[in-house]
């Protein structure tokens, strides 16, 4: 599913126009990478918590010339689903 069918989606089941259903994704979505940038954790009862972890610097290797490279350190977005949604994935 893309974000397309997913308008679609959420406008057929609330009966709003695909416009308004485009505006409230969207900012969900900002909203949501706002929280995290901030380093907050947005929990969403029964479907799960958006947070952010931090991957320490490392070492690594340059696949095609085999030389060591310095990965440096980064933060990434992770989602644990929650209950709900994992029974529900899981029928």
């Amino acid at each position: 599913m893309n974000k397309n069918n997913l308008i679609d989606d959420v406008a057929k089941k609330t009966g709003l126009s695909k416009a308004d259903c485009g505006k409230a994704i969207d900012a969900i979505c900002k909203s949501i990478a706002g929280a995290l940038t901030k380093g907050n954790d947005v929990r969403l009862v029964n479907f799960g918590t958006f947070r952010v972890a931090k991957r320490k610097a490392t070492k690594g290797r340059n696949p095609r010339t085999g030389k060591p490279i310095n990965i440096p350190a980064s933060k990434q977005p992770k989602f644990r689903a929650g209950k709900v949604l994992k029974k529900a994935v899981n029928k």
